[in-house]
């Protein structure tokens, strides 16, 4: 692409980090030499979505969004008998339409193709570049991109944003592994700005939300009647602001705050030894127990 590049990578190790900051290092050195530049080519750090390799589905999908990208910019056009192998920075013409003495050894091609349905042989790798050329000229723009339910975890990437590509089930297990890093306390909050963490806060955040909420009897459809100023909005709203990664605009928006600043003056100005004589004794109770957790 003109502007950025997609790979598809399976790593035994949690080591991403490590290996994509020495890739576009070396690619960076070797670029600036070749061309007598210098300073930095990547213009920001990569974007990374895991992908649910248990399940053939996710890996097809993101296999052919990759190598169909090339027909939905237009840098190919097969109704003039072009082919998506005559893209030649792609793995396609230089790997998988390849003979396997001619590939890179990172490539792992013939898995690629397995799971794609056809043998790594002449017959097989014709039949794969068919089907692709067969979907840019059936889809034309959308070429490879996902059509997304209605009703979809709106958490996933869906192959253009979000962090993940499969399964809630999968996206719930990631969360829970990573409970103990993202659960840390953090140094500020734009320590809490990636896709995983916010998807992890607002799960942590609804929670309390709804369990405060039954606690101050009060319903969600009806917080927007009630001035920003009630005392049980405004110790709910203390509560989601130091404890989860949620912004004054999100507090706002479930507690029927109009907006944020509504917010940030409620919580600079709450006054606790006079909200807790306002508020009921089981919210009262269930706010300060969550504010003292985890304090040092």
């Amino acid at each position: 692409m003109n502007n950025h590049y997609h790979l598809f990578i399976q790593t035994p190790e949690a080591n991403l980090v490590e290996g994509m900051k020495w890739f576009q290092n070396t690619v960076t050195r070797r670029f600036n030499v070749r061309h007598r530049e210098w300073g930095r080519l990547f213009g920001d750090r990569y974007k990374a979505v895991v992908v649910d390799g248990e399940s053939p589905y996710y890996y097809e999908t993101l296999w052919d969004y990759i190598h169909l990208n090339p027909g939905r910019a237009g840098l190919v056009d097969v109704t003039r008998g072009q082919s998506v192998l005559d893209y030649p920075w792609s793995s396609l013409a230089g790997g998988y339409a390849l003979m396997p003495h001619q590939r890179a050894k990172w490539l792992a091609a013939e898995q690629g193709l397995a799971t794609m349905g056809v043998e790594d042989t002449a017959e097989g790798r014709e039949k794969m570049a068919k089907r692709l050329d067969e979907r840019v000229t059936e889809e034309r723009e959308r070429s490879g991109l996902v059509t997304v339910d209605a009703d979809a975890d709106k958490r996933g990437s869906h192959l253009q944003r979000g962090w993940y590509w499969g399964k809630q089930a999968f996206a719930e297990k990631l969360m829970k592994l990573g409970e103990e890093v993202i659960g840390r306390k953090r140094k500020a909050r734009g320590y809490d700005a990636s896709p995983e963490r916010q998807a992890h806060g607002e799960q942590n955040a609804l929670a309390l939300l709804d369990e405060g909420l039954r606690l101050a009897n009060l319903r969600a459809d009806e917080l927007a009647g009630h001035r920003c100023t009630e005392p049980r909005k405004v110790l709910l709203a203390g509560l989601l602001w130091k404890k989860t990664t949620m912004s004054q605009s999100w507090i706002a928006e479930h507690l029927g705050m109009k907006n944020a600043a509504n917010v940030s003056r409620v919580i600079h100005r709450m006054d606790l030894l006079r909200i807790e004589k306002k508020v009921p004794t089981k919210l009262r109770c269930f706010v300060f127990k969550k504010m003292k957790q985890n304090e040092h």
